[in-house]
């Protein structure tokens, strides 16, 4: 197996709400499978909760634009005020990173989200920051517009229900993996679950390539092998 094609493998796939592990957030999920235009939800938790894998899986389907801190200027107003550019939904990554002149562009999506809710213009918005709504660092007049509609505070994995999801996804496959494999990953491995997912992927052709069961020498060598060339 190519250097290449491991590190190919270690990729995380793309972000959806079916490789999203839920944990505490079903009611989130829930919501945001039946998102509808003219909704709007705001997600809010700490660094790897899952936020950007959401807003970015919603925002792969038709129609759809997502937007974050390095996102083009004038981006979210160019579609706020199009009346020719499709839109179905459009997602703000990360609000608390916004600059003022981004923080003005993401009031006029609200504005025209607001005005449009009632109509066959109606697009579904799809928010996310690091706090609660009235605990943002913004101006005042958006950060009350994050609460406008439904608000989900998202939960951190717990070590538990990243080891369940590992095993789960191991046996979906016919592997096993040891309590001791699972816990050094859990503990020296990256803790999003979709580069989890993407390192059970890669143990599981990298075992049918050396004819060797899942240990863990064989899951250091794997990480050994992937490690660029220098």
């Amino acid at each position: 197996m190519t250097q290449q094609l491991i590190l190919d493998l270690l990729a995380a796939p793309p972000p959806s709400l079916d490789n999203f592990i839920v944990g505490e957030n079903g009611a989130a999920l829930d919501a945001l499978r039946n998102f509808a235009p003219g909704r709007a939800i705001y997600l809010w938790g700490p660094s790897g909760a899952g936020r950007s894998h959401l807003l970015k899986a919603l925002a792969a389907g038709p129609s759809a634009h997502y937007f974050n801190a390095q996102s083009p200027a004038g981006a979210m107003r160019t579609l706020a005020s199009s009346e020719a550019l499709p839109l179905a939904l459009a997602a703000v990554d990360d609000v608390h990173l916004l600059d003022e002149p981004a923080q003005a562009e993401l009031f006029a999506l609200y504005n025209r989200w607001r005005e449009t809710a009632a109509s066959d213009k109606a697009f579904a918005l799809l928010v996310a920051g690091d706090r609660a709504p009235l605990a943002m660092p913004l101006r005042e007049d958006l950060r009350t517009r994050l609460g406008w509609d439904l608000v989900f505070r998202l939960e951190q994995l717990s070590d538990d229900d990243r080891a369940n999801a590992l095993r789960t996804q191991a046996g979906e496959r016919g592997l096993q993996l040891s309590p001791e494999v699972i816990g050094w990953i859990l503990t020296h491995y990256a803790r999003d679950m979709g580069q989890l997912s993407a390192l059970v992927d890669a143990l599981d052709r990298y075992s049918l390539e050396k004819h060797r069961a899942i240990t863990l020498p064989l899951l250091k060598d794997l990480l050994a092998t992937s490690q660029p060339q220098s």
